[in-house]
Formats: structure tokens, sequence, C-alpha cells
């Protein structure tokens, strides 16, 4: 079976300064994946590159479709739903807007206000706050109403950027209870990129190792979780 995203000799540079250097990765349909390394190792810039929101150079596949060079709001209209780090809510809007603004490709009335009453079952929070503007919620609140406006795209591939970043280890078990339900249930594939190796390594099937924009390492993370580098380095131990 072909992948559901494949990616090779991808480069990617902000104006002179060149991040990625010829990366070669997939996503298999239904899976989950992630991509480790440390701070400024290039993870952030290549679910960026992805979308086409930098500079870049190499082939990218989705399904059947060349989006390399394509425009971000092509990439969205696909399927791929991005969760930057930094949340990235429309803080103006109220959670309910933020919600119909994830939804805004799709035509399907009737399906939308399925997700809707969904996402409400997932976080019941968001439900308590529909009409509380996004930028008095709380970090954790802001994070599940990133995640649900991606999810109301109704994505094939999901994106997620440090999803438990600055979150309390409660929320971020109930976050990836619900990332793992998505990807059972819906068989959405997942390409995270997540500071917590240990967290990141047991919930994907597959990982990659980047270093200075380079892949130096990958395999099926329980490989990867085991190689004497990536113990000392990143699990410390």
């Amino acid at each position: 079976m072909a992948p559901l995203l494949e990616v090779k000799g991808l480069r990617a540079r902000y104006g002179i300064t060149q991040v990625l250097h010829g990366m070669d990765f997939s996503v298999e349909e239904g899976s989950v994946t992630t991509i480790l390394g440390a701070n400024g190792a290039g993870k952030t810039t290549t679910l960026r590159a992805i979308c086409g929101l930098v500079k870049t150079a190499g082939s990218m596949r989705f399904g059947t479709t060349d989006i390399q060079g394509r425009q971000t709001e092509d990439v969205v209209r696909l399927g791929i739903a991005h969760v930057p780090d930094g949340r990235g809510t429309l803080t103006r809007l109220t959670v309910e807007e933020n919600l119909r603004v994830g939804a805004y490709t799709r035509k399907d009335k009737v399906a939308v206000r399925e997700d809707l009453a969904r996402i409400y079952e997932f976080f019941p929070r968001l439900k308590e706050r529909i009409r509380q503007q996004a930028g008095t919620l709380s970090g954790g609140e802001q994070q599940m109403l990133a995640v649900s406006r991606a999810l109301m795209l109704r994505p094939r591939l999901l994106l997620l950027d440090e999803p438990s970043f600055g979150l309390a280890p409660m929320v971020v078990q109930d976050l990836f209870r619900i990332f793992r339900q998505i990807n059972e249930e819906s068989q959405v594939s997942i390409l995270l990129v997540e500071q917590n190796a240990a967290l990141a390594l047991k919930f994907a099937k597959f990982a990659y190792l980047v270093e200075t924009g380079r892949i130096v390492l990958a395999g099926p993370s329980d490989v990867v979780a085991a190689d004497p580098s990536v113990r000392k380095v990143y699990l410390g131990y």
C-alpha cells in the first residue's frame, strides 16, 4: 500500500537560511508517526513545509496528489489539518466561531453540526464555554480548541506540533486519549512533533529522529526507543 504522505528530498528555508537538508519520510494511512529531535532541529519547520508555510524544494505527495509548492489553503482542502505550536486560536472569536472557522471549506452543513456535537462530547469544557472569547480560555482549553478546530475539517492527516507543551499531566493524558480514539475510530493519520520523547514513542507506531534538518534515525517506535543514543539523550536512562 502506498503511504498517505510521502516526502523525498525535502529542503526548506527561511530567507537565505536553509533549515531542512533533504529529508525523506512517510506517513502510512491510518497510522501515527512521530518526529523527534532537540529544539531547533527542524521539527516545526517540517510541519510548516507540508502545509506550504515556508519555501521548500523536493517532492511531497499526499495520496495521489503532488502538494509541493501548493498554497496552504489548497493543502487544507485536500484534508491536511495543522495544530501549530503556540496553539494558534483566534483569540477574539468565541469558541463556537473558532470551530466553525475550522469547517469553512465544508459544504455538508448537517455533518458539520454532527461534528460540532462530537467535539463537545470529546471536550465538555468547550461546550460550557461555547460563547466565551477564545483568548480568555486557559492554556489547556485553548489547546483543546486548537485540536477541535483542526478536527472540524474532517482531516485525513492531522499534524500536531508540541500538543503537550505547557499543559498539566492530566490534561495531556486526556488529549492523547482523544488522539488515540480519533486515530482508531476515524482512521485519521497523525504526524506528531513532541518534545516529550517518551510520550511520543509510546503513542506512535513509527518514529524519525531529526538533527540539524536531517533524519539520522528511523524505524518502528519500539526499535528507536531501544537505541542507546535515544535512550541517553531523549529518554534520560
